[in-house]
């Protein structure tokens, strides 16, 4: 009951604190593809948004005598 194995080394310790650490700060997948795909919908919009301009432009261009 309660034995202790080992005990850790200075070294050891660092070790794991610094595993830790960037455990912490690392970006996570779900982080990064949450970022593209909210820099994809942007774009999506954007280009949208100037193709229902243009296209609406081009419409009033048109004279229906024409057709």
């Amino acid at each position: 009951l309660g034995k202790q194995d080992y005990k850790k080394t200075r070294p050891m310790l660092r070790a794991t604190r610094l595993k830790a650490e960037a455990r912490k700060t690392a970006l996570g997948v779900k982080e990064v593809a949450l970022v593209l795909a909210a820099i994809l919908v942007f774009l999506l919009a954007f280009y949208a948004f100037f193709y229902l301009n243009v296209s609406n432009e081009v419409d009033l261009d048109l004279d229906p005598d024409e057709n």
